[in-house]
């Protein structure tokens, strides 16, 4: 076969990747590790290749599991890696190519073998394959210990010091993606973790004081939205010798890193046009959710779920309250921007929602915007297509509503915001229309959506919740909005006679006729008084006959409705709904690694 490998059926066969997974101790020293990095087989194409991969390298890294123990060999590669990260910002500085190709080589031979390892064995039996020294098999030394709380800190250095060039943008990919698998381990448990090795080395010890700048850098990611380098802007001449390892999934050679990570993950529907996507900003976005919500440590809270509830805009002098660690400042203009722009994914939801809910900074200055219909618009859309979204998307967007509306300002300002032309909405032309009303109208269709179709209880008790919330500042609505105002009004009345009607007869034989319910006479009134003016009456004679209505209307038959503002309460979705749902976007997401679902115990919530 040689040294090089054109198809993805001969990798099992790969003498480098025997060396690696076999029976014989690698020093870290060894020329091997020069041969093994410096390949260049070229990336996948398709979901399909994706898979294919794995699955012909699967044999090799269940024998490394195998062996590792007396060999020591996946240690021997992550010091290898950890020696050349030193070197990393310098060699970015002098655009030294071959030095970053190889070590984003190596980072990549360790997430892939790292999720494997995850896959396959316990927690407990994972942190021994990284206490194991090559010298003397079987035993282990003080240095060696916290060799993975070493990778995770040099990870960490790796995403917020690197600068973000060319030459760098895989690597600082590819150390985001390999965090993801390092938190994975919840995958593969059908209960919430509680503790686990990723409390124990993220939320203390040296990969502690990075909290705040890893969040802020993965937000500045999401912000930036940078777009892989072209493919062949940095190729890479073959070695001489033919080089290596040979399955460069994400290396910068030839296709270039973005053809893998626009593939779209197993399941997942399609890709966004790689002209459009930004693999280092929807990596970040995921790992800042996972990282988000982690579950609080028994004796420490999450610090990166502190960090993203508490930090600032970079306009606020004010000092930051010695009482909230972790705390930093961002561009609130720029945040608000990317957010308004990035709606049209699950990710970008959840994090809006994070926010609107979380941080009460974010949520002052979003709903002190005077363009709110930039943000709002977005996740209107959203609602209109929810046939098109998946239930956990269409539930995001609709708490962002709630959220929203429970602001008295923002419930009056939308009604004063008048937009044009609408092309979204396919049911009426709306030429001109305010955004109260066009809320109003997308809110009213999803809840005549869920009384057809999905008959889900709390999409419809939180859609007329956010109604309910606006109600009180509803001013100069479009006569559709309030055609169809009126049009659910009835249709709820009708259902609601009509279960008091069984329930009133299922009950008659045990009730005497003082018990049973008065029927509700306002609307009965009012229709009556219309109906005696006559028809074709002008808007501004109805509303006189209304005024004069109101005099007559008998007071004791009334009934007094006490004031209520509806809100959005976090217990009514516990972690066992958010972590879920946070990595099944992860799963779905092009991530540039293919889980087997039959392997992951995690996805227990109802499909779509």
């Amino acid at each position: 076969m040689g040294s090089n490998s054109s198809r993805i059926g001969d990798l099992p066969k790969n003498e480098y990747l025997k060396k690696l997974s076999g029976t014989e101790s690698v020093s870290e020293n060894d020329p091997f590790w020069n041969q093994l990095l410096s390949f260049s087989f070229p990336a996948p194409t398709s979901s399909t290749e994706l898979k294919l991969l794995e699955e012909a390298t699967i044999s090799v890294c269940r024998s490394l599991v195998e062996n590792n123990p007396r060999t020591g060999n996946l240690g021997a590669l992550i010091k290898v890696f950890l020696s050349r990260t030193k070197e990393l910002k310098l060699s970015a500085e002098c655009q030294n190519h071959i030095f970053i190709w190889q070590t984003h080589n190596a980072l990549f031979i360790i997430c892939c073998l790292l999720k494997v390892f995850i896959s396959e064995m316990s927690e407990e039996e994972l942190q021994l394959h990284f206490i194991y020294e090559e010298k003397s098999p079987g035993s282990y030394s003080s240095d060696s210990e916290d060799l993975l709380e070493e990778l995770l800190c040099c990870l960490m250095q790796l995403i917020t010091d690197i600068p973000l060039l060319d030459i760098t943008y895989e690597i600082s990919v590819e150390a985001i993606s390999t965090m993801v698998v390092f938190l994975s381990c919840q995958l593969f448990h059908k209960e919430v973790l509680r503790q686990s090795i990723s409390h124990k080395y993220l939320m203390r010890g040296p990969c502690l004081p990075y909290t705040s700048k890893l969040v802020k850098t993965l937000l500045y990611n999401f912000i930036r939205q940078e777009k892989p380098p072209p493919p062949g802007a940095h190729v890479f001449s073959q070695q001489s010798d033919g080089g290596g390892l040979l399955y460069g999934l994400a290396s910068g050679v030839a296709t270039g890193l973005w053809t893998v990570f626009t593939l779209g993950g197993v399941g997942s529907k399609a890709a966004t046009p790689p002209e459009l996507s930004s693999p280092l900003a929807n990596q970040s976005l995921l790992l800042l959710l996972v990282l988000a919500n982690l579950t609080d440590a028994p004796d420490a809270p999450n610090p990166y779920r502190q960090a993203i509830i508490s930090f600032k805009n970079t306009q606020d002098s004010s000092p930051f309250p010695s009482s909230i660690p972790h705390t930093f400042q961002i561009n609130f203009n720029s945040l608000y921007t990317a957010l308004c722009e990035q709606q049209t994914s699950d990710q970008a939801t959840l994090l809006l929602y994070t926010l609107l809910h979380q941080n009460s900074n974010i949520r002052t200055y979003m709903l002190a915007r005077t363009d709110m219909e930039n943000l709002v618009l977005p996740i209107l859309e959203i609602l209109y297509h929810v046939e098109e979204r998946n239930s956990h998307h269409v539930y995001m967007a609709l708490i962002i509503l709630l959220i929203l509306t429970e602001d008295d300002g923002f419930n009056r300002s939308i009604h004063e915001v008048i937009l044009k032309n609408i092309t979204w909405y396919s049911e009426r032309v709306l030429t001109e229309i305010s955004l109260g009303s066009l809320l109003i109208l997308v809110v009213i269709r999803t809840i005549q959506y869920n009384m057809t179709r999905t008959r889900d209880k709390y999409l419809h008790t939180n859609c007329l919740a956010a109604l309910a919330n606006m109600s009180a500042q509803f001013r100069s609505l479009h006569q559709y909005a309030a055609q169809r105002i009126i049009s659910l009004f009835s249709l709820l009345s009708k259902k609601h006679n009509k279960v008091l009607e069984q329930a009133t007869q299922s009950l008659r034989g045990s009730l005497s006729s003082n018990d049973v319910p008065l029927p509700d006479y306002v609307i009965t009134f009012f229709s009556s008084r219309l109906l005696q003016a006559g028809a074709e009456l002008s808007v501004e004679r109805v509303l006189e006959i209304i005024k004069q209505g109101i005099v007559a209307l008998p007071k004791d038959r009334l009934k007094k409705f006490p004031e209520l503002k509806f809100k959005y309460v976090e217990e009514e979705q516990p972690e066992e709904f958010f972590i879920p749902y946070v990595w099944s976007l992860v799963y779905n997401s092009a991530v540039g690694l293919y889980w087997n679902p039959q392997d992951i115990q995690l996805f227990t919530m109802d499909s779509d």
